[in-house]
Protein backbone atom coordinates (compact mmCIF):
# COMPACT_ATOMS: atom_id res chain seq x y z
CA UNK A 1 0.00 0.00 0.00
CA UNK A 2 1.21 3.52 -1.04
CA UNK A 3 1.09 6.57 1.01
CA UNK A 4 0.48 10.30 0.25
CA UNK A 5 1.58 12.90 2.70
CA UNK A 6 -1.21 15.48 2.95
CA UNK A 7 -0.76 19.11 4.00
CA UNK A 8 -4.66 20.40 4.93
CA UNK A 9 -4.70 24.39 4.96
CA UNK A 10 -6.48 27.66 4.22
CA UNK A 11 -3.80 28.86 1.00
CA UNK A 12 -5.39 32.61 1.36
CA UNK A 13 -7.35 33.78 4.80
CA UNK A 14 -11.01 33.63 2.92
CA UNK A 15 -10.32 30.53 0.87
CA UNK A 16 -11.84 27.23 2.79
CA UNK A 17 -9.48 24.67 3.87
CA UNK A 18 -7.66 22.55 1.03
CA UNK A 19 -6.24 19.25 0.80
CA UNK A 20 -2.49 19.38 -0.68
CA UNK A 21 -0.24 16.34 -1.55
CA UNK A 22 3.37 16.05 -0.98
CA UNK A 23 3.80 14.26 -4.36
CA UNK A 24 7.24 15.06 -4.80
CA UNK A 25 10.58 15.19 -3.15
CA UNK A 26 11.84 17.33 -2.63
CA UNK A 27 8.72 19.13 -1.75
CA UNK A 28 9.33 23.11 -1.73
CA UNK A 29 7.43 25.46 0.00
CA UNK A 30 7.41 29.73 -0.35
CA UNK A 31 5.79 32.31 -2.27
CA UNK A 32 7.49 32.25 -5.79
CA UNK A 33 5.05 30.55 -8.37
CA UNK A 34 7.47 28.11 -9.44
CA UNK A 35 7.62 25.80 -6.02
CA UNK A 36 5.81 22.73 -5.72
CA UNK A 37 3.61 25.24 -2.68
CA UNK A 38 3.00 29.12 -3.43
CA UNK A 39 1.77 30.84 -0.16
CA UNK A 40 1.19 34.41 -1.42
CA UNK A 41 1.45 36.02 1.93
CA UNK A 42 4.16 38.68 2.62
CA UNK A 43 5.38 36.81 5.24
CA UNK A 44 5.82 34.16 3.80
CA UNK A 45 9.41 34.02 2.14
CA UNK A 46 10.31 33.45 -1.89
CA UNK A 47 11.94 30.04 -0.73
CA UNK A 48 10.66 29.07 2.69
CA UNK A 49 10.92 25.42 3.38
CA UNK A 50 11.00 22.41 2.27
CA UNK A 51 9.73 18.67 2.72
CA UNK A 52 12.16 15.19 1.87
CA UNK A 53 11.37 11.76 2.41
CA UNK A 54 14.40 9.41 2.85
CA UNK A 55 13.40 5.65 3.53
CA UNK A 56 9.69 6.56 3.75
CA UNK A 57 10.41 9.06 6.59
CA UNK A 58 9.07 12.22 6.00
CA UNK A 59 11.35 15.09 7.22
CA UNK A 60 10.79 19.08 7.13
CA UNK A 61 13.78 22.10 7.05
CA UNK A 62 13.55 25.89 7.40
CA UNK A 63 15.45 27.52 4.72
CA UNK A 64 16.35 30.82 6.03
CA UNK A 65 13.50 32.09 6.11
CA UNK A 66 12.37 35.64 7.86
CA UNK A 67 9.39 34.79 9.83
CA UNK A 68 10.37 30.74 10.60
CA UNK A 69 9.02 27.73 10.79
CA UNK A 70 7.57 25.61 13.04
CA UNK A 71 6.38 22.22 14.52
CA UNK A 72 3.93 22.11 17.09
CA UNK A 73 4.53 25.63 18.06
CA UNK A 74 8.15 25.13 18.48
CA UNK A 75 10.65 27.26 15.37
CA UNK A 76 12.53 24.72 13.66
CA UNK A 77 16.70 25.49 13.02
CA UNK A 78 17.39 21.83 11.75
CA UNK A 79 16.11 19.02 9.64
CA UNK A 80 12.92 17.68 11.88
CA UNK A 81 11.14 13.82 11.48
CA UNK A 82 7.40 14.30 10.66
CA UNK A 83 4.43 12.10 12.17
CA UNK A 84 0.77 12.38 11.11
CA UNK A 85 -1.14 15.19 13.28
CA UNK A 86 1.50 18.07 13.33
CA UNK A 87 1.00 21.10 13.05
CA UNK A 88 3.16 22.80 10.52
CA UNK A 89 2.90 26.67 10.22
CA UNK A 90 5.08 28.97 7.49
CA UNK A 91 5.08 32.32 9.51
CA UNK A 92 1.98 32.68 10.20
CA UNK A 93 -0.05 30.32 7.97
CA UNK A 94 -1.05 26.98 9.99
CA UNK A 95 -1.40 23.54 8.16
CA UNK A 96 -2.13 20.00 9.31
CA UNK A 97 -0.26 16.94 8.16
CA UNK A 98 -1.99 13.97 7.39
CA UNK A 99 -1.60 10.39 5.52
CA UNK A 100 -3.47 8.77 3.19
CA UNK A 101 -3.25 5.62 1.33
CA UNK A 102 -3.93 5.80 -2.58
CA UNK A 103 -6.81 3.38 -1.94
CA UNK A 104 -8.38 5.15 0.22
CA UNK A 105 -12.09 7.30 -0.28
CA UNK A 106 -10.46 11.03 -1.13
CA UNK A 107 -13.68 12.07 -0.28
CA UNK A 108 -13.34 10.59 3.35
CA UNK A 109 -9.99 11.75 3.58
CA UNK A 110 -10.90 15.32 3.07
CA UNK A 111 -14.14 15.56 5.01
CA UNK A 112 -11.75 13.90 8.02
CA UNK A 113 -8.65 15.81 7.52
CA UNK A 114 -10.45 19.02 7.02
CA UNK A 115 -12.22 18.32 10.53
CA UNK A 116 -9.34 17.99 12.38
CA UNK A 117 -7.17 20.62 10.61
CA UNK A 118 -10.14 22.89 10.80
CA UNK A 119 -9.66 24.26 14.61
CA UNK A 120 -5.56 24.78 14.17
CA UNK A 121 -6.50 26.99 10.56
CA UNK A 122 -8.87 28.98 11.97
CA UNK A 123 -7.07 29.73 15.45
CA UNK A 124 -4.62 32.71 13.84
CA UNK A 125 -7.72 34.00 12.88
CA UNK A 126 -9.35 34.05 15.74
CA UNK A 127 -6.31 35.56 17.59
CA UNK A 128 -5.47 38.53 14.58
CA UNK A 129 -9.29 39.20 14.21
CA UNK A 130 -10.09 39.39 17.88
CA UNK A 131 -13.14 36.80 16.79
CA UNK A 132 -13.76 36.23 20.54
CA UNK A 133 -17.85 36.86 21.07
CA UNK A 134 -18.29 37.45 25.18
CA UNK A 135 -21.22 35.95 27.30
CA UNK A 136 -22.57 36.88 30.36
CA UNK A 137 -24.20 34.83 32.89
CA UNK A 138 -25.77 36.30 35.82
CA UNK A 139 -24.48 35.94 39.73
CA UNK A 140 -27.69 36.44 42.04
CA UNK A 141 -27.28 37.09 45.81
CA UNK A 142 -29.85 34.53 47.10
CA UNK A 143 -31.07 36.26 49.83
CA UNK A 144 -33.30 38.44 47.61
CA UNK A 145 -32.69 37.50 44.05
CA UNK A 146 -30.85 39.98 42.66
CA UNK A 147 -28.04 40.01 40.06
CA UNK A 148 -24.73 41.44 41.69
CA UNK A 149 -22.60 40.68 39.00
CA UNK A 150 -21.98 38.47 35.98
CA UNK A 151 -19.15 36.11 34.93
CA UNK A 152 -17.85 36.75 31.15
CA UNK A 153 -17.82 33.58 29.46
CA UNK A 154 -16.44 33.58 25.62
CA UNK A 155 -17.60 31.56 22.47
CA UNK A 156 -16.47 32.31 18.72
CA UNK A 157 -18.30 32.28 15.35
CA UNK A 158 -15.38 30.43 13.63
CA UNK A 159 -16.03 27.19 12.70
CA UNK A 160 -14.24 24.30 14.77
CA UNK A 161 -13.85 26.91 17.30
CA UNK A 162 -17.02 27.83 18.94
CA UNK A 163 -16.64 26.66 22.35
CA UNK A 164 -14.03 27.32 24.72
CA UNK A 165 -12.58 23.46 24.84
CA UNK A 166 -11.93 23.60 21.31
CA UNK A 167 -10.19 27.10 21.19
CA UNK A 168 -7.91 26.37 24.59
CA UNK A 169 -7.09 22.66 22.71
CA UNK A 170 -6.45 24.53 20.00
CA UNK A 171 -4.19 27.16 21.59
CA UNK A 172 -2.54 24.24 23.85
CA UNK A 173 -0.46 22.58 20.93
CA UNK A 174 0.71 26.11 20.65
CA UNK A 175 1.28 27.18 23.90
CA UNK A 176 -1.04 29.95 23.23
CA UNK A 177 -3.02 29.72 26.58
CA UNK A 178 -2.05 32.57 27.87
CA UNK A 179 -2.73 34.68 25.13
CA UNK A 180 -6.16 33.27 24.59
CA UNK A 181 -7.23 33.57 27.88
CA UNK A 182 -5.62 37.34 28.27
CA UNK A 183 -7.93 37.96 24.45
CA UNK A 184 -11.19 36.65 26.30
CA UNK A 185 -10.64 39.09 29.44
CA UNK A 186 -9.83 42.15 26.86
CA UNK A 187 -12.83 41.42 25.06
CA UNK A 188 -15.24 40.80 27.62
CA UNK A 189 -14.18 44.19 29.41
CA UNK A 190 -14.89 45.82 26.57
CA UNK A 191 -17.82 44.71 25.48
CA UNK A 192 -19.24 45.29 29.15
CA UNK A 193 -19.06 48.70 28.55
CA UNK A 194 -22.42 48.25 26.54
CA UNK A 195 -24.28 47.87 29.78
CA UNK A 196 -26.26 51.47 31.05
CA UNK A 197 -23.35 50.89 34.14
CA UNK A 198 -20.59 48.79 33.94
CA UNK A 199 -21.53 45.55 36.33
CA UNK A 200 -19.19 43.81 38.43
CA UNK A 201 -17.51 41.04 36.45
CA UNK A 202 -16.05 37.86 37.06
CA UNK A 203 -13.08 37.43 34.49
CA UNK A 204 -11.56 33.76 33.97
CA UNK A 205 -8.30 33.02 33.79
CA UNK A 206 -6.02 29.46 32.63
CA UNK A 207 -4.08 27.56 34.87
CA UNK A 208 -0.94 28.02 33.07
CA UNK A 209 -1.09 31.94 33.89
CA UNK A 210 -0.73 31.39 37.46
CA UNK A 211 2.07 29.27 36.84
CA UNK A 212 4.12 31.73 35.14
CA UNK A 213 5.25 35.43 35.69
CA UNK A 214 3.06 38.26 34.09
CA UNK A 215 -0.57 37.76 35.33
CA UNK A 216 -0.36 40.60 37.22
CA UNK A 217 0.78 42.77 34.56
CA UNK A 218 -1.83 41.16 32.61
CA UNK A 219 -4.48 42.61 35.14
CA UNK A 220 -3.29 45.58 35.37
CA UNK A 221 -3.16 46.32 31.76
CA UNK A 222 -6.99 45.65 32.32
CA UNK A 223 -7.57 47.85 35.11
CA UNK A 224 -6.46 50.73 32.99
CA UNK A 225 -9.04 49.84 30.37
CA UNK A 226 -11.54 49.65 33.41
CA UNK A 227 -10.79 52.21 35.42
CA UNK A 228 -13.37 52.51 38.61
CA UNK A 229 -15.47 48.89 37.41
CA UNK A 230 -15.78 46.37 40.04
CA UNK A 231 -13.89 42.97 38.95
CA UNK A 232 -13.09 39.48 40.10
CA UNK A 233 -10.69 37.62 38.80
CA UNK A 234 -11.24 33.72 38.84
CA UNK A 235 -8.84 31.20 39.52
CA UNK A 236 -8.87 27.30 39.39
CA UNK A 237 -8.83 25.12 42.40
CA UNK A 238 -6.36 23.16 40.47
CA UNK A 239 -3.64 26.28 40.35
CA UNK A 240 -4.05 26.59 43.98
CA UNK A 241 -0.86 25.01 44.91
CA UNK A 242 1.37 27.19 45.87
CA UNK A 243 0.39 29.22 49.01
CA UNK A 244 3.11 31.86 48.78
CA UNK A 245 2.82 32.91 44.79
CA UNK A 246 -1.09 32.91 45.58
CA UNK A 247 -0.78 35.31 48.29
CA UNK A 248 1.25 37.66 46.20
CA UNK A 249 -1.25 37.52 43.66
CA UNK A 250 -4.46 38.30 45.76
CA UNK A 251 -1.89 40.92 47.30
CA UNK A 252 -1.43 42.28 43.77
CA UNK A 253 -5.07 41.96 42.82
CA UNK A 254 -5.75 44.12 46.24
CA UNK A 255 -3.58 46.86 45.00
CA UNK A 256 -5.12 47.37 41.41
CA UNK A 257 -8.53 47.17 43.42
CA UNK A 258 -9.57 43.66 42.04
CA UNK A 259 -10.73 40.94 44.01
CA UNK A 260 -9.85 37.52 43.60
CA UNK A 261 -12.08 33.98 43.48
CA UNK A 262 -11.32 30.74 43.93
CA UNK A 263 -13.07 28.55 40.97
CA UNK A 264 -14.74 24.57 40.78
CA UNK A 265 -13.86 24.41 44.89
CA UNK A 266 -13.99 20.84 45.13
CA UNK A 267 -13.76 19.48 42.01
CA UNK A 268 -10.44 17.83 43.22
CA UNK A 269 -8.97 17.96 46.54
CA UNK A 270 -10.65 20.52 48.39
CA UNK A 271 -7.91 23.04 49.46
CA UNK A 272 -8.68 23.91 52.88
CA UNK A 273 -5.42 25.15 54.21
CA UNK A 274 -4.84 27.15 51.23
CA UNK A 275 -8.14 28.54 51.60
CA UNK A 276 -6.87 29.44 55.28
CA UNK A 277 -3.75 30.68 54.33
CA UNK A 278 -5.00 33.01 51.15
CA UNK A 279 -8.34 33.86 51.82
CA UNK A 280 -9.90 35.07 48.79
CA UNK A 281 -13.01 37.08 48.53
CA UNK A 282 -15.09 34.31 46.82
CA UNK A 283 -15.49 30.91 46.58
CA UNK A 284 -17.10 29.04 43.95
CA UNK A 285 -18.32 25.88 44.73
CA UNK A 286 -18.46 23.33 41.56
CA UNK A 287 -21.43 22.08 39.76
CA UNK A 288 -21.08 18.25 40.98
CA UNK A 289 -20.99 19.20 44.30
CA UNK A 290 -24.50 21.31 43.91
CA UNK A 291 -25.57 18.54 41.55
CA UNK A 292 -29.25 17.56 43.31
CA UNK A 293 -28.29 18.27 46.43
CA UNK A 294 -32.16 18.35 47.15
CA UNK A 295 -32.16 14.80 46.53
CA UNK A 296 -29.10 13.98 48.71
CA UNK A 297 -28.41 12.21 51.54
CA UNK A 298 -28.64 14.17 54.99
CA UNK A 299 -25.21 13.47 55.56
CA UNK A 300 -23.81 14.59 52.02
CA UNK A 301 -26.25 17.96 52.54
CA UNK A 302 -24.71 17.71 56.36
CA UNK A 303 -21.22 17.97 54.87
CA UNK A 304 -21.75 20.41 52.12
CA UNK A 305 -23.20 22.62 54.73
CA UNK A 306 -20.05 22.46 56.76
CA UNK A 307 -17.75 23.43 54.55
CA UNK A 308 -19.97 26.62 53.87
CA UNK A 309 -20.16 27.33 57.68
CA UNK A 310 -16.43 27.24 57.35
CA UNK A 311 -15.96 28.85 54.34
CA UNK A 312 -17.77 31.94 55.59
CA UNK A 313 -16.02 31.66 59.27
CA UNK A 314 -13.14 32.47 57.19
CA UNK A 315 -14.50 35.77 56.12
CA UNK A 316 -15.00 34.43 52.22
CA UNK A 317 -18.58 34.37 50.08
CA UNK A 318 -19.73 31.29 49.21
CA UNK A 319 -21.09 31.15 45.84
CA UNK A 320 -23.05 27.56 44.11
CA UNK A 321 -21.96 27.03 40.60
CA UNK A 322 -24.49 25.41 38.40
CA UNK A 323 -27.65 25.72 40.17
CA UNK A 324 -30.36 24.30 37.76
CA UNK A 325 -33.71 24.47 39.22
CA UNK A 326 -35.32 26.63 42.28
CA UNK A 327 -35.08 23.43 44.52
CA UNK A 328 -31.45 23.56 43.92
CA UNK A 329 -31.46 26.99 44.81
CA UNK A 330 -33.88 26.59 48.19
CA UNK A 331 -31.57 23.90 49.27
CA UNK A 332 -28.37 26.08 49.08
CA UNK A 333 -29.82 28.85 50.50
CA UNK A 334 -30.67 26.62 53.46
CA UNK A 335 -27.12 25.88 53.65
CA UNK A 336 -25.65 29.36 54.15
CA UNK A 337 -24.66 30.11 50.11
CA UNK A 338 -24.76 33.64 49.57
CA UNK A 339 -24.64 33.92 45.90
CA UNK A 340 -25.44 31.56 43.29
CA UNK A 341 -25.03 31.10 39.37
CA UNK A 342 -26.40 28.41 36.78
CA UNK A 343 -29.11 28.25 34.30
CA UNK A 344 -31.96 28.32 36.80
CA UNK A 345 -30.93 32.47 37.11
CA UNK A 346 -29.74 32.70 33.41
CA UNK A 347 -28.41 30.71 30.66
CA UNK A 348 -24.95 32.25 29.30
CA UNK A 349 -26.09 34.87 26.86
CA UNK A 350 -24.80 38.42 24.68
CA UNK A 351 -25.32 41.40 26.51
CA UNK A 352 -28.37 42.59 24.64
CA UNK A 353 -30.29 39.61 25.81
CA UNK A 354 -30.20 41.46 29.56
CA UNK A 355 -32.15 44.23 31.16
CA UNK A 356 -30.28 45.78 33.53
CA UNK A 357 -31.39 48.12 36.03
CA UNK A 358 -29.27 49.41 38.42
CA UNK A 359 -27.20 46.99 40.63
CA UNK A 360 -25.77 47.02 43.49
CA UNK A 361 -22.47 44.98 44.29
CA UNK A 362 -22.00 42.76 47.26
Amino acid sequence: MTLTWVLTGRLGQDESPSNIPLRSTPFQVGRRTDLALCLARRSVSSLHAEFVVEDGVLFLRDLGSTNGTYVNGDRISQRVELHQGDLIQFADLPFRLGCQSKESDSRTLHEDVCDRALGFVQFDKLLHERAIVSYFQPIIDLRDQRTIAYEILSRSRLIGLETPAAMFYTAAQLNLEHELSRLMRIEGVRTSTMFPEPPHIFLNTHPVEVATDGLLEMMAGLRRLAMSQEVTVEIHEAAVTDVETMKEIKAGLDALDMRLAFDDFGAGQARLCELAEVRPHYLKFDRQMIHDIHLASHDRQQMLANLVRIVVELGVIPLAEGVECAEEGNACSQMGFQLAQGYHYGIPAPVTAYSLPGMTVG
